[in-house]
């Protein structure tokens, strides 16, 4: 058995914010209550820390299958662990494309296999995400994704992308919508504004991702289907999903740390760590952002968790890939940014990084009540550190953040009454 004595309790799922034990036994959470009284069992003591229920990431590359150079599901675990990220929704956008019953069979056997984490997979909306033929949808819900995406990409033939709307809602599954007009981008690299003019670099506008998303919309409302809008980084994009949720749609928005926290004006110089899908926007698009999750408009915090080998990542930004990792990261972020300076509560924090992709999914997560599934992050809220990339776990070191000032640090991870990670310092 295993005693969390102390901590900070915060459980969205009952409103619980109170300073409390909770006793582990297996993998459930069998007792929370004042001064838990229990021999034969570790004890691990949480004062000043929050005891939260472990983050749910619904935006995560592992790379598995094809592209192991950059990350495998072994290291895409135990970042997640680093970061208190419990469950990872990984998506599709491997090689080969997570359309077929043996792609899903060979991740899921090797999640169970190597990952000290929740894996759930996501399945490709078309064949090879060329856009071309759906992908078997219902033979992949069948063998256990738990969504729909075209990550990277969206699926611009609007008659098709409908169709897998309505499997979709036939199977109960959220559709994840990577929202990109392909055919605007140009060879943009990065946001389209003064600051891509002052480093002579190809922008992508706003109008990229509004138009995708407000199609998305109308989509979504016509086939019932539930849309999940990935990575939001505009102004306009927050602003359509409160008129969505007030037209009583089923949709919801993601913001990743990165778009919260950083501006185009921040990038000084052609440095392919700042380039990202959607890229960075400007300060009036990360004002919205965080009025957006201040207001309860945008319900999840994810990372988009791309990594690229140093190689890659050390080409111009007109010839680099997209992406920075963000697993080992997006805990600090989230609490220096908007939890310390008060935009949100460190209850919501736990509601948007847990409690509510867990309801997005459908699953039995997110939730620390006496008879869960113990899923618990430790998180000292008092700690302040730089980021160090060079002590990531995670086989890509790709992040703008090097040296980035942060208060806050997971101390230990508890996946099904087992700890996966525990902070050492050294």
């Amino acid at each position: 058995m295993l005693l969390l004595k102390n901590g900070r309790v915060l459980n969205p799922a009952t409103g619980t914010d109170e300073i409390l034990d909770i006793l582990i036994c297996d993998d459930k959470v069998i007792d929370m209550a004042h001064n838990i009284e229990q021999s034969d069992c570790q004890i691990i003591d949480a004062t000043g820390c929050f005891v939260m229920p472990g983050f749910i990431d619904l935006h995560v590359h592992l790379r598995d299958p094809g592209l192991t150079y950059k990350e495998d599901i072994k290291t895409g675990c135990n970042a997640a662990a680093k970061g208190g990220i419990t469950t990872i929704v990984a998506m599709p956008n491997t090689k080969p494309v997570v359309d077929s019953i043996d792609t899903i069979e060979y991740i899921y056997k090797k999640a169970k296999e190597e990952g000290i984490v929740n894996v759930l997979q996501v399945g490709a909306i078309t064949k090879g995400m060329q856009g071309q033929e759906l992908a078997p949808i219902e033979e992949m819900v069948a063998h256990g994704i738990c969504a729909i995406s075209e990550d990277g990409k969206s699926v611009m033939n609007s008659a098709l992308y409908k169709e897998a709307m309505k499997l979709a809602a036939k199977n109960n599954i959220p559709v994840l919508a990577h929202c990109e007009d392909i055919n605007l981008v140009q060879g943009g690299v990065m946001n389209l504004d003064d600051n891509s003019r002052r480093l002579g670099l190809k922008g992508i506008s706003n109008a990229v991702e509004d138009i995708i998303v407000a199609r998305d919309i109308m989509l979504a409302k016509e086939t019932g289907a539930r849309l999940h809008l990935c990575h939001c980084s505009t102004e306009l994009s927050v602003r359509m999903i409160k008129e969505a949720k007030a037209d009583g749609l089923t949709i919801s928005g993601e913001v990743c740390p990165h778009h919260f926290t950083l501006s185009s004006d921040d990038i000084k110089k052609n440095d392919s760590n700042y380039k990202m899908n959607p890229p960075l926007r400007t300060q009036n698009d990360v004002k919205a952002l965080i009025n957006g999750l201040k207001e309860g408009i945008m319900e999840v915090i994810s990372t988009d968790h791309a990594p690229h080998s140093a190689e890659e990542k050390a080409l111009p930004m007109e010839k680099a890939p997209f992406g920075i990792v963000g697993l080992e990261t997006s805990a600090a972020l989230t609490y220096t940014a908007l939890v310390d300076s008060k935009v949100i509560s460190p209850l919501d924090m736990a509601r948007k990084m847990s409690y509510t992709p867990a309801k997005i999914l459908g699953i039995e997560k997110g939730d620390i009540s006496v008879g869960r599934i113990a899923d618990i992050v430790i998180f000292n809220p008092n700690e302040t550190y730089s980021i160090d990339s060079s002590t990531f776990v995670s086989k890509g070191h790709n992040t703008p953040y090097d040296g980035y000032p942060v208060k806050g640090r997971v101390i230990t991870t508890i996946v099904s009454g087992k700890i996966v990670y525990e902070y050492k310092n050294n």
